[in-house]
Parts: structure tokens; C-alpha cells; sequence
């Protein structure tokens, strides 16, 4: 089975159009202001609902989350969970190569002389180095991508493409992350998805029988 870029992106199209046009919108707003205006834009704005609900949104986009959605996976189609990790395992490594290289700094370390400025929910680690790109925000597009390719319900587009942007806010929320950073992760998580989908995917173990089942045995094609 030849599985080809073009295939990947008509089987996400609606997921990947709206993502483009947010992504175009990205660009609008990173040309009219400033790194600082879009950083307080969101962290300024905060309230006790939101200190609340962010970190766990946040972990939405946490490896762990990921590792588990595959293990559930596993029951019902060993294709299915096997392109979920390994997906993760390389966009998660790709992503900690690009922190490594650029090693930027994270708000806590760039505003040092301005702490007072920012806002920290209580309880949450804050990292000083290694901030572009977001790698939280990279799991969640990338993921949001390998659902919709799974799935033939393609509705979920939205409320995938919704999630992906509710986490890259809360990354920034938390004081953890820039737009640029947060958008950055996005486009990697997008596009290194779709290249790994359509070279993993064309593999021919993976579209036999026995790894279109799971664990409790029942066969989907």
C-alpha cells in the first residue's frame, strides 16, 4: 500500500486547512507586534478559573498523555497505537534537538529583571532554558494529525485543531513559553507528522490483518 504526502493531506485536508489559516493569521500578528506585546497579551490576562484549568490542559500535551492514549490504542488496532508512538518518539526527538541548538531562553530567564511583571500559578515548575520550540504544543499538533488521519469521522478536526491551540495558549499562560515558540512547535508537530504518516504508513506489515486488530481481538481495516 503507497501511502504519499498527498494522500496524508486529503485525509486531513479540513484539519490541515484550518490550520493553515491560523497559521497565516500567526504570522499577521508575529508582523504587528512585538515578542513582549504578544507574551503579556496572554500572561497579563489572568484569572482563577484559568490558574486553575491551564496546568491541565497543559498536560494534555505532556509525553505521558500520549504514551497512555497509545497504550489504549493497543486494544483496539496495533496500527493505530503503533503511529501514534512512534510519531511521538520522533517528533518528541526532533524537537529536543531544535531546543538544544537554538537553547533559548524561557520568559522566567528573558524578563529576569521584570519578574514582578509576569504572572506564575502557584504550583507550577517554571523552566528558565530551552524554549524554542514548545514542545508541549509540537505533541499536541502532532497528535491532533495522526487522529484525524485515523479516524473517518473527520469532524474531530475541529475539536483536535481546538485543542492543539488551547495547549499552546496554556503554555504560554503558565509563563513556560512565547508565540513564537508555541507556533513554531505547532508547524513542526504538523508537518514532521505528515512526512513521518506518509513513509511509515506505506510500510507493508503494517497494513496486514494481524496489525489491523488489537488486543481484544477484533479486526479493523
Amino acid at each position: 500500500m503507497n501511502i504519499g504526502i498527498k494522500d496524508v493531506l486529503q485525509r486531513i485536508r479540513v484539519f490541515f486547512i484550518i490550520y493553515l489559516v491560523l497559521l497565516c493569521g500567526c504570522l499577521i500578528i508575529k508582523l504587528i507586534f512585538t515578542k513582549d506585546e504578544i507574551y503579556f497579551a496572554v500572561n497579563s490576562r489572568y484569572y482563577p478559573w484559568a490558574d486553575w484549568i491551564a496546568p491541565y490542559i497543559t498536560d494534555l500535551g505532556n509525553g505521558w498523555t500520549i504514551v497512555i492514549l497509545s497504550a489504549i490504542l493497543v486494544l483496539f488496532n496495533y496500527r493505530a497505537a503503533f503511529l501514534m508512538i512512534t510519531t511521538f518518539v520522533i517528533t518528541s526527538l526532533s524537537v529536543q534537538v531544535a531546543k538544544f541548538i537554538f537553547d533559548a531562553p524561557r520568559p522566567k530567564l528573558y524578563f529576569k529583571d521584570q519578574l514582578s511583571r509576569l504572572h506564575f500559578v502557584k504550583g507550577v515548575e517554571i523552566l528558565s532554558h530551552n524554549s524554542f520550540p514548545s514542545g508541549h504544543t509540537l505533541t499536541a499538533f502532532a497528535t491532533g494529525v495522526v487522529i484525524t488521519y485515523l479516524v473517518k469521522d473527520k469532524r474531530w478536526s475541529i475539536l483536535l485543531i481546538v485543542y492543539g491551540v488551547l495547549v499552546g495558549l496554556s503554555r504560554m499562560y503558565l509563563s513556560e513559553h512565547f508565540f513564537e515558540d508555541v507556533v513554531s512547535g505547532s508547524v513542526m508537530g504538523v508537518f514532521l507528522t505528515i512526512f513521518w504518516i506518509s513513509y511509515i504508513d506505506s510500510r507493508k506489515f503494517l497494513n496486514t490483518p494481524k496489525w489491523n486488530r488489537g488486543l481484544l481481538g477484533k479486526s479493523r481495516s
